[in-house]
This record gives structure tokens, sequence and C-alpha cells, in this order.
């Protein structure tokens, strides 16, 4: 067998097998490494495997930094844990290769999707991805890990919108003796001023970096742009950016004083922890929430106002019913309520049909107006038939506790509805949910 076929050979043999990890595929590609996703049985749960390229073919240098991200994550093995950090699993060289294994996450993305000015997160949604980034960190600087590459690409968001901070290949890591890794040191757009200086680097060296994330991200702007890398250190050290309401019109001055404090050029006047950071943005998020779920509830109100069944109320009896609800939305075939269970609320149908079963029998549909839920009017009554959301659906949920709490107007005026709509069931033969 030539040597070519040999190296072929043993390409194949690392492809279906990373020590006790079997390979399911390729997931990523990048200057220092392979990404494959593996299944590992013993925990039941999959994971990433990143394989370090430091064939001998391979540039030298390359290939010397690659062994000292190496060497750094696999120092953090177990280490980090934290809700909003990926974890670290696993890490082992064979045959040469070094890898590291780590959580898998399907479907995320990292946070550089969201950073171009026609994909942007609303606002109080970045706040609270930077809320959570501030966190993990200081739990990281607490235990004497600094990551010093925190940019969009190191983070990512996940499907149910949580949040991860990955790759701590070049992490200046206390007590560590591999740590220092010259040659490689971040990603310049997000570098603070003393890491492009080549000073002594500390906890606040990150929040700088996230202050240069949470810009992007607001504005769809890095904080500082260049022709060439000279340039951008220098702006890095002297100049200011541009003031984010200029590319935002609608950022709020507090988000973007405490964005200017993360961007302080002396570490000093910068937040002194990840901690810190998260209570400023605390104080700000709670007001954006105040303010966007009043505009949440005049649209769901203005909604409601159109459906058949609040045709009869006055516009302050749809608010006492808006106060005493929850609106929540179903994916196709998701179970709104089902056979055989307790459940004390009433159900209307803001958009969208539903499909109603019994005993695994389809017996008839709800569309867009209609009520269920007649069960909540007998104490300790089970439900007789499962709801299912035949497309997507919205569907306003009554607490019957919070309505015994409204105006009896608006109690009568509820009653008086929901029961001609059962009664009209019944005489079109229909036997319908309850």
């Amino acid at each position: 067998m030539s040597s070519a076929s040999t190296k072929h050979s043993a390409s194949r043999k690392i492809l279906e097998k990373i020590g006790k990890y079997v390979v399911v595929n390729e997931v990523g590609r990048g200057s220092t490494g392979i990404v494959y996703l593996s299944h590992d049985a013993y925990y039941g749960r999959d994971v990433a495997i990143k394989v370090y390229n430091m064939e001998s073919g391979a540039d030298e240098e390359r290939a010397r930094i690659a062994r000292k991200m190496f060497l750094s994550e696999a120092h953090l093995v177990g280490m980090l844990q934290h809700p909003h950090i990926l974890p670290i699993y696993d890490a082992g060289e064979e045959n040469g290769n070094c890898y590291i294994v780590t959580e898998h996450v399907h479907g995320a993305r990292t946070l550089a999707a969201y950073c171009r000015p026609d994909n942007l997160l609303r606002v109080d949604d970045v706040v609270e991805i930077i809320f959570k980034c501030a966190k993990a960190l200081h739990y990281a600087h607490s235990r004497g890990v600094i990551h010093r590459d925190i940019k969009p690409s190191n983070i990512m968001l996940t499907q149910d919108s949580d949040v991860r901070i990955i790759d701590f290949g070049i992490a200046l890591v206390a007590d560590s003796d591999i740590s220092s890794i010259d040659g490689i040191a971040g990603s310049p757009s997000y570098m603070s001023p003393e890491q492009v200086q080549s000073l002594e680097l500390s906890n606040r060296s990150d929040l700088y970096s996230l202050g240069a994330v949470m810009y992007e991200l607001l504005s769809g702007s890095r904080p500082f742009r260049a022709g060439n890398l000279q340039k951008l250190l220098h702006q890095i050290v002297y100049a200011t950016p541009p003031p984010l309401h200029t590319l935002r019109k609608d950022i709020p001055e507090e988000l973007e004083s405490i964005v200017a404090l993360a961007l302080q050029k002396d570490p000093n006047k910068r937040c002194k922890s990840g901690l810190d950071f998260a209570a400023e943005l605390t104080r700000v998020h709670q007001k954006l929430r105040e303010h966007n779920s009043r505009i949440d509830r005049q649209e769901q109100f203005g909604v409601l106002r159109r459906l058949k069944f609040f045709h009869e109320f006055s516009h302050a009896e749809i608010w006492e019913v808006l106060r005493a609800s929850s609106w929540q939305d179903y994916a196709p075939a998701e179970e709104i309520v089902k056979e055989g269970e307790m459940d004390d609320r009433f159900y209307i149908i803001v958009s969208g049909h539903c499909a109603v079963e019994r005993h695994g029998t389809r017996l008839g549909t709800l569309d867009t107006g209609d009520c269920f839920g007649e069960a909540s009017y007998v104490e300790g009554a089970k439900r007789t038939a499962t709801i299912r959301a035949a497309l997507a659906v919205t569907v306003l949920k009554v607490s019957s506790t919070l309505l015994e709490q409204v105006s009896a107007s608006c109690q009568l005026r509820f009653n008086r509805v929901f029961l001609r709509t059962l009664i009209g069931r019944l005489q079109s033969g229909d036997s319908g949910p309850s």
C-alpha cells in the first residue's frame, strides 16, 4: 500500500471515530481544526468534537498556535459549569490528534447573524442576552479565567433564545503555565485598548469586549472601523465611537450610557465586575419590559375587540378580562388541553383553529373567536375532550380565580356570552369540548 493510500486510510479512521466517540458528521471547519458531531451513548447526549489541526505538513506557526489553544481549553475540562457557558466535557490526544469534547446545541446560531442592520434583534432582547453574558463572565472571572476573545461569533443563541459563551481557546487562566499564547490574542475589532497595547489584562478587558458586542448588536455597526489594522488599533486606543442614537433612534439614553461605560478607555472607569454590568442592565431592562408590555397589551386589546366573543363587552370590560388572562401560542398538533385532566381556566381562540378529540377520535373543530373550558364551571371536573392546535394557534387563557376578582358586570357578561356559545353548540348537535 502506498504512503498516500495509508494517509487516506488513517484520515478515514479519524472521521469514523475520535477516541471513544463515533463521528456522525462534520459540522464546522476553521483555520485551526474541524468540528464533528457525535453522540455520547454513556451520558445519552450529543456532543461536538473539535479536532485541532496539528499535522506536521501544515503551517508550523498555525500548528503551534493550535496546540496552545488545545492545552488552554483542555485545562478547563469540567472547570466552568454555568448555564451560559458551553461546557467542556472531555479532552484527549490520539494518534497525534488533539481534541476537545463540548456540548452540542442543535439549531444554535452565533450572534454574528444578528449584527447586520437589516437583521437586528429587539433592543430588550439584546439587553437580556448581554445580561446573561455578563453573569457568565463574572462566573468565569471569579474562577480566574479571562476569555480574551469575546465577539459575536463566540456567543451562541439557542433555539429557545438561551445563551452560550464558547471558545476559551486563548483564555488566560490563573495559575496555569499554558495561558500565554504568543502570536494570537483575540479579534482586533473587539479588543480592549489595554489588549491591543499588550498591557496586563484584567476581567474588565472582557467587559469592554462585551460592550463592543452590545454596541454592534444594537446598531449593526462595530464601534470602530478602519481600512487597515494599524488605523483600527489606533482608533481603539484614542477614538470615541459614534453615539448609538445616531445609528438607531430607538436606543434609550440610559442604555447608551451603559454601553459608553463599558467602552471606557481606562479599565478603572468601567464596571468593576460582570455582576455590576448585569445590575446596570437589569435596571434598564425592567423599564424596557414595562414599556413593551404596555405596547403588547394595547395590541392584544385591539385584537380582542374584533373577536365575536367580545362584541358585547365594553372597552373597560375587555381590559378586565385581559388582565385576568395570559396569551399563549401553540404549534401545529400541540395539545392545549388534555382529556381527563383537571383545569380551572376558560379558553378563547384568538387566531387559528383547533381539533376536538375524544378517545383518539376527532369530533370536530373550533375556529377563531370560539371558546372552550366549560368544565371550569364545575369544581373538580375533568376535561372530557382533548383540544389540539390544527395549525399555529393563539389562545387567550382566562383564569377562573382571577375572573372572580373582576367587576360584577364583567363577570356577568363573560358568563352570559360563554354559556350562550355552549348552548348554541349543543343545539347544533355538537357535543363539543369541556
